[in-house]
């Protein structure tokens, strides 16, 4: 069965695709995140914040038997890229000196948020198929160089697999709670071997000794001060970079309206003074289209954060120890660190390798990445090898 045997629909906006569909969608595949409901989507693109200005135009490529949504996916045109979290300057840069033009691309993604998940909503394999494959006609169609999905679950990696896409793999770091669950922080503690346990409460002891404190809020309790305060942090990192905030203020503010319950916000308090937060996103298998809870394979998700002052190792216990603390508390199975750092090995988030699909127009530029893809794949290996002996954790008796 192909994408022949549904009707096809290319949306501009994210307005006319229909928000409770692709909820309920979204809530029956293996791997859902807050990340692809469609008030998150919606936000993007409405708060200014993923368009065609700033290099994100969308295109929602939904296929309908009747009435029925039966797979949706987002698609975006890139005139760069900025925002993915998986490289390929080198492959643009080679085109270039080919006297090819890279640019637009499309991209199946999330802008700016490298999380792993369900890309292509699909009622079952035989929809996800004709899903991609309506994809790739329709890139062919707009004659873009390539088509590429980024930190794809394992059942979007297997539909881009039988399409003959490429595979390319990377790394990041997450933390797991025990079976069947750390009691507290100290209990987790006495997990990780003797200098990595000095170590974290060595790190803490310096913020506690700097009299910094902290306090946590969710959802519809996080108060419009904390939000402006969150993003005044969130912007100023950014530009301390030397980078403007992808995300406008905006954006937030509608995440604050839409999708509140996803959200959880740590802020640093010095003489009653806030001086850095952290914003945590929390996120679990849906119930229906509501995004409620159950009490399976509950996640959270490291984002943002910043500080106003410096105070020694605060960047630890605002992203890291305090969310940890929290997830011990409220039986979270996850913690997702986002991409790259090695450094948060050290705190018990361990590597774990994610996965994108690749499709080049051009044949003999996807033999070249292909090649490319096979070396830096033996690469990955072996650096996911090395990390692995380097566990923090204590070794069995």
């Amino acid at each position: 069965m192909g994408s022949a045997d549904y009707v096809i629909r290319v949306s501009e906006t994210p307005s006319e695709v229909d928000s409770r569909a692709w909820d309920a969608l979204l809530a029956t595949q293996a791997h859902p995140t807050p990340f692809m409901r469609h008030a998150y989507l919606a936000a993007m693109a409405e708060s200014g914040s993923a368009t065609a200005a700033t290099g994100w135009n969308a295109y929602f490529i939904t296929l309908h038997r009747g009435d029925a949504l039966c797979a949706a996916c987002v698609v975006y045109l890139k005139d760069h890229s900025y925002g993915e979290y998986v490289f390929d300057w080198a492959w643009a840069s080679a085109y270039q000196q080919h006297g090819l033009e890279y640019y637009p691309k499309a991209v199946i993604a999330v802008p700016f948020t490298p999380v792993p998940g369900t890309r292509l909503l699909a009622v079952d394999a035989q929809a996800r198929a004709a899903l991609l494959q309506a994809v790739q006609a329709w890139c062919e169609s707009v004659n873009v160089s390539s088509a590429h999905m980024l930190f794809a679950a394992d059942a979007d990696m297997q539909s881009a697999t039988d399409a003959a896409w490429m595979a390319r793999h990377t790394v990041q770091f997450h933390w797991h709670n025990s079976t069947p669950g750390y009691v507290d922080f100290d209990h987790f503690l006495q997990s990780m071997n003797q200098e990595k346990r000095k170590k974290i409460k060595q790190e803490r002891r310096k913020v506690a000794e700097a009299g910094v404190t902290f306090r946590h809020s969710q959802g519809a309790d996080i108060s419009a001060a904390d939000w402006d305060f969150f993003y005044r942090c969130y912007a100023q990192t950014y530009r301390e970079h030397g980078n403007p905030p992808y995300l406008t203020p905006d954006f937030f503010r509608r995440m604050a309206a839409s999708m509140p319950e996803h959200w959880l916000l740590f802020v640093a308090e010095r003489e009653s003074k806030p001086i850095a937060s952290s914003l945590i996103a929390v996120g679990a298998r849906s119930t229906g289209a509501t995004g409620l809870f159950d009490t399976e394979d509950r996640v959270a998700y490291g984002r943002y954060w910043g500080a106003v002052e410096h105070v020694d190792c605060l960047h630890f216990e605002a992203c890291y120890y305090q969310p940890l603390q929290w997830c011990i508390s409220n039986g979270y199975r996850r913690f997702e660190g986002g991409a790259q750092g090695e450094h948060k090995m050290a705190r018990a988030l361990l590597p774990v390798k994610t996965s994108s699909a690749h499709w080049l127009q051009h044949p003999a530029f996807a033999d070249a990445v292909q090649r490319f893809l096979e070396r830096e794949g033996e690469g990955i290996q072996n650096y996911l090898e090395h990390l692995e002996q380097r566990t923090p954790l204590k070794k069995p008796a």
